[in-house]
């Protein structure tokens, strides 16, 4: 891929996909089941839908590679929260699972420091 300049330079969005891929590869780790990555509704986009034991994990990935543009962490905010929460219903019915238990996940992952928030937010 080129750069605006000419140089040689990875888009934002394979940037995110290979980072998603990393946080897929670290709930593995953990012992969860990748069911989707970048799970697509009208609602918007989930990164990675997993599920750990009985409950399903609805989770965003944030990378920085420094703090310039602040905290991974504080990426999701609560417009970005509605929308994953939206998004995870829409999953649960297209999927008919009903009455199974959810959690809401965050991984930031900021230069190669990985941190997971489990139930970082609810819906």
């Amino acid at each position: 891929m080129t750069g605006k300049r000419g140089g040689k330079k990875k888009n934002t969005r394979q940037t995110g996909t290979d980072y998603e891929r990393e946080a897929g590869r670290y709930l593995e780790q953990l012992g969860c089941e990748i069911l989707v990555y970048n799970y697509r509704c009208r609602a918007g986009e989930i990164d990675i839908v997993a599920k750990d034991g009985d409950t399903i994990v609805f989770c965003e990935v944030k990378y920085r590679s420094d703090r310039r543009k602040g905290s991974p962490l504080d990426a999701v905010d609560v417009r970005k929260q509605r929308t994953i929460y939206r998004c995870a219903m829409f999953y649960l019915m297209e999927h008919r699972l009903h009455e199974v238990p959810c959690r809401f996940d965050v991984i930031g992952i900021e230069g190669t420091a990985v941190t997971h928030i489990k139930d970082a937010f609810t819906g």
